[in-house]
């Protein structure tokens, strides 16, 4: 069950948040992506990019399925719009399964990143063993054609 329409999966929480059926403050939002805060913050800045067709995860994509730089894009844009000024400071990526807490693609932008407590650096952090950055996801799927 990768991919499904674009209206989703009716219980899909990020689904719904995509469809304006929650009361989510959506920050950013575009004909395919839609921007806002993550509930459970693991840094001072810390929001979510998901796409308003249900993709289970990072590890059911294939190639085509998703403008992956369009979200690092808009992770990017939100933490520029908060005054983020160090970009060199800040994570983006996804959860590799089973460790999503909810079932659909979502990137995480979080900032700063130096400073970010022993918990999150464990969820986000560069040696998090299931934190996977953009660009990996990117080389991986050009290079296997999926996520391993």
């Amino acid at each position: 069950m990768g991919t499904q329409g674009a209206s989703g999966i009716e219980d899909c929480p990020f689904c719904q948040m995509a469809n304006n059926r929650t009361d989510t403050d959506i920050l950013l939002s575009d004909d395919e992506l839609v921007c806002f805060r993550d509930v459970k913050p693991g840094a001072t800045h810390h929001y979510l990019v998901i796409p308003r067709m249900h993709i289970d995860n990072c590890k059911t994509l294939k190639a085509a399925d998703i403008p992956l730089k369009q979200m690092e894009q808009m992770g990017r844009r939100i933490l520029e719009k908060n005054k983020v000024s160090d970009l060199d400071d800040i994570r983006l990526g996804f959860h590799l399964p089973p460790f999503s807490s909810v079932p659909h693609l979502h990137l995480h932008a979080l900032a700063p990143a130096s400073k970010m407590n022993l918990k999150s650096q464990l969820r986000y952090g560069q040696h998090s063993y299931w934190f996977i950055t953009v660009e990996k996801v990117l080389s991986q799927l050009k290079t296997h054609g999926k996520v391993k």
